[in-house]
């Protein structure tokens, strides 16, 4: 198996409930936070998916609950995917025919830089790097299929060593 797993159909491919692990790291300040919890991929009115993710999210050692929901409507080319915030506002294009994706999205003076890679059906990750002057952080989020048997810390890890 190569280093990514080629997806057809986007939407296709996330439907479902999916276990989340993100790290979150300020590269200012060294301050580490985790996010731990579920993205459930529904039918969207319409077509498309509803992403919404539910968890708890660690910062300096305080536990707060935390949600997020974004909605994937299909893209412009067949398999691909528009994501948008939950108001519809435009977040980033989705196309994981490689396995691989990098996106782009200028936020005020901050620019987010993400990239999805799949390592097989029931694993991929994103990765944000956001910079500017508000901010400067990585965000890696791993996904894992419910179901699947593995869980979401260490997907990339098993992924390398099959490969």
């Amino acid at each position: 198996m190569g280093e990514f797993w080629p997806v057809t159909d986007v939407l296709a491919h996330l439907a479902g409930r999916w276990r989340v692990a993100r790290s979150v790291r300020d590269l200012t300040s060294g301050d580490e936070g985790r996010f731990e919890g579920v993205t459930v991929f529904g039918p969207l009115d319409g077509g498309g998916l509803l992403h919404e993710e539910s968890g708890t999210f660690t910062w300096r050692g305080v536990a707060r609950p935390a949600t997020r929901t974004l909605r994937f409507l299909p893209g412009g080319v067949p398999g691909t995917a528009d994501v948008r915030f939950a108001d519809g506002r435009p977040f980033h294009p989705l196309d994981l025919t490689t396995g691989r994706y990098v996106a782009e999205h200028p936020c005020a003076a901050d620019l987010y830089r993400g990239e999805f890679t799949v390592r097989d059906a029931d694993h991929w990750r994103s990765v944000w790097r956001v910079g500017g002057p508000a901010k400067d952080l990585v965000l890696t989020t791993d996904y894992a299929r419910e179901g699947s048997g593995q869980d979401a810390k260490a997907p990339a890890v098993r992924a390398r060593a099959r490969a």
